[in-house]
């Protein structure tokens, strides 16, 4: 079956400085569940400008310690694989994220734009659809999908109150209209 979830955001700020606070959003202490994140490719197309990044973040693993008694969700940490596309000439990024623990039982992927918004050029737009299917499970598997909907919609939302303290603290008070 599987669950999708949607997040739009607009942020008040330019897109370069949105950037650049969302690639240093992790680790930070106003969200303990991100352990770390590296970046294990960097890369520069001369033709076209676009930087290509892949990162990899190790999070806790948050599953209900009832849903752990089955032994594959036991895991102290889950890893997650983030690809980015940053285009400095168009102003936009492009983001895709999947989960790379649990591949046989479980599907996480989400895929993120940031882009000039086009109420304000000087303000940044955030797309993101997050998608969790699991198979494999028997009757856990509707379970887990609303356990793990719910954790999607709230790491969402936890993510932009993270970006606007993040951006408030880096550059001040967001722009006007």
């Amino acid at each position: 079956m599987g669950v999708t979830v949607d997040v739009r955001q607009v942020y008040k700020y330019p897109f370069e400085q949105v950037v650049a606070s969302f690639l240093r959003k992790y680790p930070n202490p106003m969200d303990k569940n991100v352990i770390s994140v590296k970046i294990v490719e960097e890369k520069k197309d001369e033709s076209t400008g676009i930087i290509y990044r892949k990162r990899i973040a190790i999070c806790r693993n948050v599953v209900p310690e009832i849903l752990r008694k089955v032994n594959i969700l036991k895991v102290p940490s889950i890893q997650l694989e983030e690809e980015s596309w940053l285009n400095l000439q168009e102003r936009n990024m492009a983001i895709q994220s999947h989960c790379l623990t649990w591949t046989q039982y479980a599907s996480m992927k989400e895929e993120s734009v940031f882009r000039e918004s086009v109420e304000n050029p000087n303000w940044t737009e955030f797309v993101q659809r997050g998608r969790i299917s699991v198979t494999g499970a028997g009757f856990l598997n509707c379970i887990l999908e609303t356990f793990a909907s719910t954790f999607l919609r709230q790491g969402a939302q936890k993510g932009i109150r993270i970006m606007e303290m993040l951006l408030k603290e880096q550059c001040g008070a967001p722009l006007a209209e």
